[in-house]
């Protein structure tokens, strides 16, 4: 009987040292700050938001329609230039590094990510007709609640989830993932606010996103005009690479 006592309170330590170490650096394992490419050269702008420094570029300048770009959690924004020139070339295309990323100031957070999208989109909104926020997988999370907070012209969602909370709970069912999270981009809660036009467009082969969550933020964008496709062959990286995903995001924003 001391034998299996002794089992399960090491049992029981182990599991609650595991539950601490996800509980202390839990934002470790959502953000990934990147460096800056020192070969970019686009056009650099800086946004202050309440004294954090934002740095990002901006393709295109001086479009009458621009683009706001949310990218994934460890995604070096500025890889995909010749894709934004292609898709979005009638656009003036903002790649803002989120805070502690690149050259941006700060360290991430949900509500510092929140309150920066509301400062990027106040800082250039005046100087265009219509702005489209556009959000990759973390950067979906980004995408809603701006498009919540500010008028958008269209909203493109790229292997989007419903909240990181349930997205985690799936990838450690052991541990109540729901109540320790602290950044749960909840997307699917906010999602019956929003109205306009909305591009939902999954991967086929995605490992990192489950369907199952980007179908159940579909369900819940109760009131928005929802186009949804899914990429055939495509995994969660290099969608953006399949012809047949980027036909559908041009005649989204030509529509």
């Amino acid at each position: 009987m001391k034998e299996i006592t002794a089992i399960i309170l090491v049992l029981a330590s182990i599991y609650l040292l595991f539950a601490a170490y996800l509980w202390l650096f839990q934002r470790k394992m959502i953000y990934y700050p990147t460096s800056i490419d020192p070969a970019f050269g686009a056009n650099e702008i800086k946004v202050d938001n309440q004294g954090i420094l934002l740095h990002g570029w901006v393709l295109n300048p001086g479009q009458r329609k621009a683009l706001i770009y949310f990218g994934g959690n460890s995604e070096l924004i500025t890889h995909r230039q010749a894709y934004f020139d292609e898709v979005f070339g009638d656009h003036s295309v903002y790649l803002v590094d989120y805070r502690g990323y690149g050259k941006s100031r700060g360290s991430p957070s949900e509500s510092g990510l929140f309150s920066d999208s509301l400062a990027i989109y106040d800082h250039l909104s005046t100087q265009h007709e219509s702005v489209i926020a556009y959000g990759r997988s973390l950067g979906s999370g980004v995408a809603v609640y701006l498009a919540t907070q500010r008028p958008l012209h269209k909203l493109i969602l790229l292997t989007p989830y419903d909240s990181v909370a349930e997205v985690a709970q799936k990838l450690y069912p052991m541990f109540p993932i729901r109540y320790l999270i602290k950044d749960r981009f909840d997307s699917a809660s906010r999602a019956a606010q929003i109205e306009m036009p909305v591009l939902i467009a999954s991967a086929e082969q995605d490992r990192e996103i489950a369907l199952s969550h980007t179908l159940a933020l579909k369900q819940s964008l109760s009131r928005a005009d929802v186009e949804y496709v899914q990429i055939a062959g495509a995994a969660h990286n290099d969608i953006v690479d399949f012809p047949d995903y980027r036909s559908v995001v041009k005649k989204f924003i030509a529509d």
